[in-house]
């Protein structure tokens, strides 16, 4: 394991929300003393083609805020590696865009060629941890910093699995020197689907190993087999997730804190006020500790 650059050494211990095209104008031109996140988050792939006016926006909220890079398409656990095209197309963004952290998933969409809209679980076994520890390492060496992987959303759990998520992500970390970002609603979804403890899960991190935290909602659907969570990225916080969020910044200590609204987006005014709770939580722990906000 190679002497790489923190995940998150320029963004802040504060709330940020996903930058969307809607919003480009307005988060722009607020004035410097309103309401306004701390940082903003992308997804690279909607970034990669050169030039033209999502790039020119991007390149001016940069200017601004600080840029954390969440990407997508890397399919980090399929079984013949990461897609070398994605992760070319991430460090030639990442060369003009400054990128305050950078991340990926827990996760496999990509085999043999053929690509799938979904980020897919994996086993969580030896072999697979091997596989993802190879991925992890070949992607940071050639962006030449330590990346964040956030753990996923389940529908399903494997049959065969050697060792629970939590341990996974350590493993992980121990190995490659990657950090993990937190995706609190995950844990929710995957606690419903897959009958884990979410409580007792996110007692099982270790803080020390978070770059960043994602808090999102989910959408419940109600079936003679049980229950059913849908990560949506379109649905409100629930108050669990808020409540986790709380417990957890409690023990942890600030972490920087994205909201994240794929679907159903708001209007700024919106997103920033769920922003704004979740950093009141971050400024409330931080003069808890003793830190300048």
């Amino acid at each position: 394991m190679t002497d790489l650059p923190s995940p998150t050494g320029t963004l802040p211990w504060r709330a940020g929300v996903g930058l969307k095209p809607q919003h480009y104008a307005p988060l722009l031109e607020q004035p410097s003393d309103s309401v306004r996140p701390f940082w903003v988050e992308i997804h690279p792939q909607n970034y990669f083609r050169d030039g033209g006016a999502s790039r020119q926006w991007l390149s001016r909220v940069a200017d601004v805020f600080p840029v954390s890079f969440h990407s997508t398409g890397l399919s980090l656990g399929s079984a013949d590696g990461p897609d070398l095209d994605q992760l070319e197309r991430l460090a030639r963004l990442m060369a003009d865009i400054p990128a305050a952290s950078v991340s990926d998933h827990l996760s496999w969409s990509r085999t043999s060629g053929e690509y799938f809209p979904d980020l897919l679980p994996i086993p969580y076994t030896r072999e697979s941890l091997e596989r993802m520890c190879a991925s992890v390492d070949l992607v940071q060496q050639r962006l030449g910093r330590r990346m964040l992987v956030e753990n996923p959303s389940r529908m399903l759990a494997f049959r065969g699995d050697s060792m629970d998520e939590v341990d996974f992500l350590t493993r992980l970390c121990a190995a490659t020197g990657c950090g993990i970002l937190l995706d609190i609603n995950n844990v929710i979804v995957s606690a419903i689907n897959v009958g884990i403890d979410a409580q007792a899960y996110l007692d099982a991190v270790d803080p020390a190993l978070v770059g960043e935290i994602h808090l999102a909602g989910h959408n419940r659907e109600e079936h003679d087999s049980g229950p059913l969570a849908i990560d949506d990225h379109g649905s409100a916080i629930s108050k669990d997730c808020w409540d986790h969020y709380e417990r957890f910044i409690a023990r942890a200590g600030p972490i920087p804190t994205l909201i994240e609204r794929d679907n159903n987006i708001p209007d700024l005014d919106e997103l920033l006020a769920e922003a704004m709770r979740a950093d009141n939580i971050l400024t409330a722990c931080q003069k808890d500790v003793g830190i300048a906000a």
